[in-house]
């Protein structure tokens, strides 16, 4: 069976979507569309199918099955209704989009016109991590005490200097919070479950943007457990994400996606042979291996054939938006103690 996917943006993580794509067996992208119309030529032409003036002239196009969304993240709820209204099942890059009331249109949306709708979040498809989970749901690490997780990257100047939309309220949403830390968001709740409240302080410590480039934040889980969450884009040269995973059986410890430390009272069995992808994101959003957006668009794919939920989908993918939203919040409310 032939899938055809359209794709909607044309920068970096649209070229990221595409090659996983086309690593699928039975995949042909058929339609490209971008604000930047030499880009979505480039994109057709690069990797197959037609570039559309318009996002109604893709949206309209047939056969296709779904669009994968990628354009900055204030347009990313925009851009998924109209595919939506227009009949389509969208995946969409993280963020779902930058506040929660736009989520819960699209949500909305979604419900009325009967679209599947899931979100890009690679990570969960780590073995390590993935592994990690089904430990803390069997209950092998006991009652959970304290997950947190330290996200210390750098991105130079021309990270931001040479994009019109990074580092911006309006269309980025924030900075190393609501764009990389959206991952680390996601696992922690992924991991660890809802989270009940959050402190936070953000700072704007080393990059001439509007948001923020590092932020702090302590969370109190709905199981009881609390932990803190560290993200920067300033720390030079850039570091691998820990996480740290404590509960009343011990410790264990994830660096970049790879478990590094298990300190338990009981035996468990080991992870799985490491096959993870190795993505430069410590300094770079450039993706050089493409194997967790593959894993993410094949399950989509299979969502769609047989009806069950995506590995993230859209009500799922909201809980990241709203808990930045909240740290956001936080940040901008909390007291400080004069001198």
């Amino acid at each position: 069976m032939t899938i055809r996917i359209g794709i909607i943006g044309a920068g970096n993580i649209s070229r990221t979507h595409a090659r996983a794509a086309l690593d699928i067996a039975g995949v042909e992208l058929v339609a490209h569309w971008s604000r930047s119309h030499h880009r979505a030529d480039a994109m057709a032409a690069e990797f197959g199918g037609r570039a559309f003036a318009t996002l109604d002239e893709l949206v309209a196009h047939r056969p296709m099955d779904f669009v994968i969304v990628g354009t900055p993240s204030g347009h990313h709820a925009e851009h998924a209704v109209a595919a939506v209204q227009g009949g389509l099942h969208v995946l969409i890059e993280k963020p779902l989009d930058i506040s929660t009331e736009r989520v819960d249109r699209l949500l909305g949306e979604c419900e009325r016109h009967r679209a599947t709708i899931g979100v890009i979040f690679q990570d969960r498809t780590a073995p390590h991590l993935a592994w990690l989970r089904d430990r803390i749901a069997a209950g092998d690490l006991g009652r959970l005490l304290e997950i947190s997780a330290e996200l210390r990257w750098y991105r130079p100047p021309e990270y931001y200097a040479e994009s019109s939309w990074r580092g911006t309220w309006a269309f980025d949403g924030g900075g190393a919070l609501m764009n990389q830390g959206a991952h680390t968001v996601d696992l922690l709740l992924w991991l660890a479950g809802d989270v009940d409240r959050v402190s936070a302080t953000t700072r704007t410590s080393l990059h001439s943007i509007e948001v923020e480039d590092t932020a702090v934040a302590f969370l109190e889980y709905a199981n009881g457990a609390v932990g803190t969450l560290e993200v920067t884009t300033a720390a030079y040269p850039g570091f691998p994400r820990r996480i740290t995973v404590t509960g009343s059986e011990g410790t264990i410890v994830v660096e970049g996606d790879r478990v590094t430390t298990i300190a338990l009272r009981g035996d468990m069995s080991p992870p799985p042979a490491q096959d993870v992808n190795r993505n430069p994101s410590t300094s770079s959003p450039v993706v050089s291996d493409v194997t967790g957006h593959r894993r993410v668009i094949a399950d989509f794919i299979e969502s769609l054939q047989t009806g069950r939920a995506p590995l993230c989908d859209g009500r799922d993918g909201r809980r990241s938006v709203a808990l930045i939203e909240a740290a956001y919040e936080s940040a901008r409310t909390v007291p400080r103690l004069s001198s």
